[in-house]
């Protein structure tokens, strides 16, 4: 946290009252985004309040707690990565109940979490539809972050993606199609293996798999695409 700024769970949360705004609220619903307790702030404004906040573990734990969409947004982006437990992690997935929030907290801070690549692999398993959806969320947010990994962390994610591909759910499969995608465009060698595991998806018999692969497909294979990582290819 900043120093010279006495922050509290309780003037932030007052803050973010004084932000509301009933009309983004409604909007947002048409996307699929939980209404219940959600006053209906833009990210870019819980992202400067994140910046003028700064990293606090505890007052993220607290703001959390608070049980308020927007809130947990925030929790996310000020909690410090390196303090989040396991025990968090499971608890907070277990609490995603929007695919705005299960999202925006991977990629503010599950990610950099050195648990992110066993938590992907474990929730992808799990049976309650936001859970799973930030396995696969969380694989795609790091087959995008993780610049430094090898492509073995990402094949390891593919037999998950086609075991899964036959969850009809809305925000599963979403995220599943999400996962494949950015998988297949982190580099050419990767764009080869997920082409691969998109046509084998595509060929079983479920029409959410058919759906999830189509799509994939269809940007892995784009001229765009493939022109982009021949030239990121050749850069390296």
């Amino acid at each position: 946290m900043k120093e010279n700024k006495d922050y509290s769970v309780g003037s932030i949360i007052k803050k973010l009252k004084s932000l509301s705004n009933p009309e983004a609220v409604e909007g947002m619903s048409k996307f699929g985004i939980n209404p219940e307790k959600n006053l209906g702030i833009s990210i870019p404004q819980l992202r400067k309040a994140a910046k003028e906040i700064g990293r606090d573990h505890k007052l993220a734990l607290d703001l959390w707690a608070a049980g308020i969409h927007d809130a947990r947004i925030l929790a996310g982006m000020i909690d410090e990565p390196n303090d989040v437990s396991e025990k968090q992690m499971d608890q907070w997935a277990g609490d995603f109940d929007s695919w705005d929030v299960c999202d925006q907290v991977c990629m503010n801070l599950f990610k950099k979490s050195p648990l992110a690549y066993k938590k992907a692999l474990e929730w992808s398993g799990r049976d309650k539809e936001f859970v799973k959806r930030a396995g696969f969320a969380l694989m795609a947010v790091l087959a995008v972050g993780d610049k430094k990994a090898g492509d073995d962390k990402f094949i390891k994610f593919l037999p998950y993606i086609k075991k899964e591909s036959t969850d009809s759910r809305n925000y599963v499969k979403k995220a599943v199609n999400w996962a494949l995608r950015q998988i297949g465009k982190r580099n050419l060698n990767l764009n080869k293996i997920a082409v691969k595991a998109g046509e084998e998806i595509y060929n079983l018999d479920s029409r959410s798999a058919k759906w999830i692969a189509s799509d994939a497909l269809r940007e892995l294979k784009s001229a765009e695409v493939q022109k982009r990582l021949i030239n990121k290819e050749r850069r390296y």
